[in-house]
């Protein structure tokens, strides 16, 4: 009898082994899972570049600025250093976020990569040929605020 009991017992402990075990493999699969995936589609601003999941920064060479998606705030310099704010300085009020280049910069600290950025991206106008709409590269010519 306690021969029968024993072996009942290591067949209990077995299953419980084996259940807490495959328990284990799934939650590690499933963080995996979520930790893969990154997308902040809802983070995004209105004038946002479509067809992008996830984008960490935008780097804006009409104006020379970023903007950091995850803090909603603008990156530009102003007298030699990085400001951080939740809108643009009032030399860029006749910038229209909407038509304006946007290039989508997924990498840490973007606005580091600055000089590198800027002359990559300065060369660029709305149709790529020279041709101007009037809303040449975010500023519309009817408006004043371009310094």
């Amino acid at each position: 009898m306690v021969e029968t009991n024993f072996w009942c017992m290591k067949k209990v402990l077995i299953i419980a082994g084996l259940l807490i075990g495959s328990f284990a493999v799934v939650q590690k699969s499933e963080a995996q899972v979520r930790v893969g995936v990154n997308i902040n589609i809802g983070d995004q601003p209105a004038w946002r570049a479509p067809g992008y999941d996830y984008v960490e920064y935008y780097y804006l060479p009409d104006i020379e600025s970023y903007y950091y998606v995850p803090r909603h705030q603008f990156v530009y310099l102003s007298n030699g250093r990085w400001v951080f704010s939740a809108s643009l300085p009032s030399r860029y009020r006749g910038y229209d976020l909407y038509s304006g280049y946007k290039v989508v910069v997924n990498r840490p600290n973007a606005y580091r990569y600055y000089e590198q950025d800027r002359v990559r991206y300065t060369k660029r106008n709305d149709f790529g040929n020279g041709h101007d709409n009037g809303r040449h590269r975010g500023w519309n010519k009817n408006k004043r605020g371009r310094h």
